[in-house]
């Protein structure tokens, strides 16, 4: 509650008070769990074990017009795309919590949180204002610096972020620290972008986070010249919660870029830099390193950046900024990465070389060599986290880091959500994504015949896109999504036929019918029994196809 001086009292803390159980203290704790791997060799994992093709989600269509209704005008970045969702796990036994959780069952508390997206949509779009950090300096200020009350890894990269911090999360929730994730965008729920415990919060606890911040938010709305944004309101709630929850460590990811993004107002004791590639480069800059001098922000005094494969300008420009504020560096391929990998049922199985040593059988339940570079990158985080490195080197249990990765799931990347045909969702949007996709689809799944489903945003790079998935779609519908920023399909139709030909070009403008005609597509010679079927191009477009293959 407010105490008359524009700060919080109790809920939120700019640092534990005496007595308490700090995040240093826990931190320590699980330091001492540390130990090197001992001398008995695992046996070795089973892939097929747990491997399923459920379809999932049971949502309706009710459901789906309402939605596309309501994002008709709005952001992507706001969008609430309702979804389903379920993927392979194994080893790690269930999920800590709903990963996609579904509207809330008590009718209030959905009324309730209704009226919190509501007020959030009614806010800017990141876009749609300059960059700038000092408004949610402001209401960092006012709330009295939640952000300051537990170490935080912090998250940047054109490619793979959500599922590198994923990763992370699961990686300290296994060595027994209390996390806190904040991604975007998200799939079905926007409370799915702050996590607690490798769990999206409650919708109970989401409302009572908006209302607690509330107060706060109207204060800086007030005194700025623009209004707080929802990328900035849901920053600051993100802070607010872990710091009331209260979390060993924070997992945060960007939104767009790094210097002015609103998440830059924490000093990550870990900065990590997942691929950098061509993507908002009306907002980042036209080249690798320019894009990467803007991501680079995050690097802060004395941190460890851990950096994934670079453009050699981009890396350039990394290094350049780690001199600056002498930090510490450790680059994939050089100080750790990727030993090995083999295919497996459900996902891969990788010896990850980490900056303490290697770890065998570590099997991952997604697919993609991209997948595999980005597990390697995580474990590194975690490392430097926990204090290992060059002048620290051992390595963390090792049962426990392959039941960690074991559990992981990252919903929308390659994700198999039917059988006869499957069909995969991935969410890639820009060009190294889709050559990503495209490599991951070829290698783990095989198809005889592939029939992609493409709906993009119009200020993509569409083209290319396209032209990474050429090789592989026997067929392309395309179709446009929801979201005011789509790419109407007859356009799209006309970049595809250049890419593809007018005989490999289906056109259908609603989504729904474009999944139709794909499935058909697919089935209907039986010469190709291993036909599937791809969904691409957009987060959105993922998202509501997730929902409409969810009525099986």
């Amino acid at each position: 509650m407010p105490d008359g001086t524009g700060r919080f009292r109790g809920r939120f803390r700019s640092a534990p008070g005496p007595g308490t159980d700090r995040p240093s203290v826990r931190v320590s704790a699980a330091l001492r769990r540390l130990s090197v791997v001992s001398d008995q060799q695992p046996e070795p994992f089973d892939a097929t074990g747990d491997a399923t093709g459920d379809e999932t989600g049971d949502a309706t269509g009710d459901e789906f017009d309402a939605i596309v209704d309501a994002e008709t005008d709005r952001d992507p970045d706001l969008a609430v795309i309702e979804a389903g969702s379920r993927t392979l796990r194994t080893q790690a036994g269930p999920p800590r919590g709903d990963q996609v959780p579904r509207r809330p069952a008590d009718p209030e508390v959905d009324k309730a949180l209704r009226e919190v997206e509501q007020e959030l949509a009614g806010r800017w779009g990141e876009t749609k204002l300059e960059p700038s950090v000092s408004r949610i300096t402001a209401l960092m200020d006012v709330l009295g610096e939640p952000q300051r009350a537990y170490p935080s890894i912090h998250i940047t990269g054109t490619n793979g972020k959500t599922s590198t911090a994923r990763m992370i999360e699961a990686l300290l929730g296994a060595f027994e620290l209390r996390t806190g994730r904040y991604t975007s965008p998200h799939v079905q729920s926007v409370t799915e972008r702050i996590s607690l415990d490798g769990a999206p919060i409650d919708a109970e606890r989401f409302i009572a986070t908006y209302r607690d911040v509330k107060p706060y938010v109207d204060m800086v709305d007030t005194a700025q010249e623009y209004r707080l944004s929802f990328f900035e309101v849901l920053t600051g709630m993100a802070y607010a919660a872990f710091a009331d929850a209260p979390v060993d460590v924070a997992v945060v990811e960007v939104g767009m870029g790094g210097s002015w993004d609103a998440t830059n107002v924490i000093d990550g004791s870990v900065a990590v830099v997942t691929p950098i590639d061509l993507d908002h480069t009306d907002r980042l800059g036209t080249t690798a390193a320019e894009i990467a001098g803007e991501k680079a922000g995050i690097i802060k005094q004395g941190a460890t950046v851990i950096l994934a494969q670079q453009p050699v300008d981009a890396a350039q420009v990394m290094l350049k900024r780690a001199v600056e504020v002498d930090a510490t560096v450790a680059r994939e391929g050089m100080e750790f990465g990727v030993a090995s990998r083999e295919v497996a049922v459900g996902g891969q199985l990788l010896t990850l070389r980490g900056l303490g040593g290697e770890y065998e059988e570590v099997f991952l339940p997604l697919h993609g060599a991209h997948q595999a570079h980005n597990a390697a990158v995580a474990l590194a985080a975690v490392e430097a986290f926990f204090g290992i490195g060059a002048e620290h080197a051992r390595t963390l249990d090792a049962e426990t880091v392959r039941s960690a990765f074991a559990s992981v799931v990252s919903p929308g990347r390659l994700e198999v959500v039917r059988r006869s045909p499957t069909v995969v969702l991935d969410a890639a949007h820009n060009p190294a994504g889709a050559r990503a996709a495209a490599e991951g689809v070829t290698e783990s799944f095989g198809f005889s015949r592939l029939v992609g489903v493409v709906g993009t945003s119009a200020d993509k790079d569409v083209k290319a896109v396209l032209e990474a998935f050429e090789p592989i779609f026997t067929e392309i519908v395309v179709t446009q999504n929801s979201s005011h920023r789509a790419m109407d399909a007859d356009e799209l139709a006309a970049i595809a036929v250049e890419v593809f030909g007018d005989e490999r070009v289906v056109v259908e403008p609603r989504l729904d019918d474009a999944l139709e005609a794909a499935i058909t597509l697919a089935e209907e010679e039986a010469e190709y029994s291993g036909a599937g079927v791809l969904v691409t191009g957009s987060v959105i477009t993922v998202g509501e196809a997730r929902l409409l293959l969810g009525r099986d």
